[in-house]
């Protein structure tokens, strides 16, 4: 298989987990014989220091021309002063836009290995794997906003706002999902309160006839909250808007152990991206502190869900745990016991695994 491949490292700590995430990519490669050709361009801050903006033309271009784009991070305070449409977060939304990407996967999966890291109890945990389908073009994000000084006084306002067909494509593909899952599907709305809502709600209650398999139930976001954190495991795909989504994939990563290990996939028209759900952790940059696996997780993702190769990607996750039952934990995860590595540690581990776990494979037969 041949591919092309177009890095994003971004800011802080997203070099080091970009390179995490290609070199496994390039691993793959290697050991099944597959073509990744890489190409690596500027965004975010990066982008902004080197050609004034967070979006050059050349990097948005490489991404529609590619088959996969991965991203590292975006964002530090060096460019907190710069207005919202000038910081490095805008080349994100940009990026987004024009790729033409509206759907955000959070898949927020325990890792075995890491029960104890949870802070909810046992009981309240149980098998906790779940998906948060986040609408990805709409919303407040990208509604109209404003500011306005008037006798002396500044208002500033967002707009959410949603369509009937940007609900409908988005509920498309969670009801899909879900019945590629367990046929549950929770769509999150705070239609008691939001005119938005309310059309979110009846246009993805309408959409349930379609969908006679899937069970769909409503919940506002405060409640779907607050459910996380009493029994998550009750839910299995969620559906929601793109503020929400943003929050509450960062409220359940928490429940794993940290938003260092989890990964993301966007879709839409074009060419899909991956990326780690967490940010660019300036303080952590350079530091060999940064979480690796967030980054590794969403390269399989895009070996499962952009090139159809299910083998490599379970080669790689399974070698994952393998290294987490093992004790090696990055600062982030550490606790009493447990083996100590930095950013680069555990890369090299995690290659050593990889190693084990093929040399067993083609002794014993594939069954990675």
């Amino acid at each position: 298989m041949k591919k092309s491949i177009v890095l994003l490292p971004g800011d802080g700590i997203g070099p080091e987990v970009t390179a995490a995430a290609a070199n496994v990519l390039k691993e793959c490669a290697r050991e099944f014989h597959h073509q990744f050709d890489f190409q690596e361009h500027p965004v975010g801050g990066t982008a902004i220091d080197l050609t004034g903006t967070p979006l050059p033309n050349a990097t948005i271009d490489a991404c529609r021309k590619g088959d996969a784009v991965f991203l590292g991070a975006v964002g530090g305070p060096k460019w907190d002063s710069l207005p919202v449409g000038k910081r490095p977060e805008s080349g994100l939304l940009a990026l987004r836009q024009g790729m033409g990407l509206y759907v955000n996967v959070r898949p927020v999966k325990l890792l075995e290995p890491l029960r104890g890291m949870s802070p909810l109890k046992p009981e309240r945990l149980g098998d906790l794997d779940l998906e948060i389908i986040r609408e990805l073009a709409g919303g407040m994000y990208f509604g109209d906003r404003g500011h306005s000084t008037e006798a002396g006084k500044e208002r500033s306002w967002d707009t959410e706002s949603y369509s009937t067909p940007e609900i409908e494509r988005i509920a498309t593909f969670a009801f899909a999902r879900a019945e590629n899952r367990s046929h549950r599907l929770c769509s999150v709305d705070k239609a008691n309160v939001l005119a938005s809502s309310q059309l979110w709600r009846r246009t993805v209650t309408a959409m349930s006839a379609v969908y006679p398999n899937v069970k769909l139930e409503h919940m506002y976001v405060d409640n779907a909250a607050m459910q996380l954190t009493l029994k998550p495991s009750q839910f299995d795909v969620m559906l929601t808007t793109n503020m929400f989504g943003d929050i509450l994939s960062d409220a359940a990563a928490a429940l794993v152990g940290s938003i260092g290990l989890i990964p993301s996939a966007s879709f839409g028209s074009g060419a899909p991206l991956f990326e780690p759900i967490h940010g660019s952790a300036p303080t952590l940059a350079g530091r060999d502190s940064a979480n690796p696996i967030g980054s590794i997780l969403s390269a399989t993702m895009m070996l499962r869900d952009a090139f159809g190769l299910n083998l490599e990607a379970d080669w790689v996750e399974q070698s994952v745990v393998r290294v987490l039952a093992g004790g090696y934990r990055t600062p982030d995860l550490v606790a009493a016991g447990a083996k100590r590595v930095g950013t680069a540690g555990f890369m090299e581990i995690l290659h050593e695994e990889m190693q084990r776990t093929l040399e067993h494979a083609e002794r014993y037969g594939w069954g990675v």
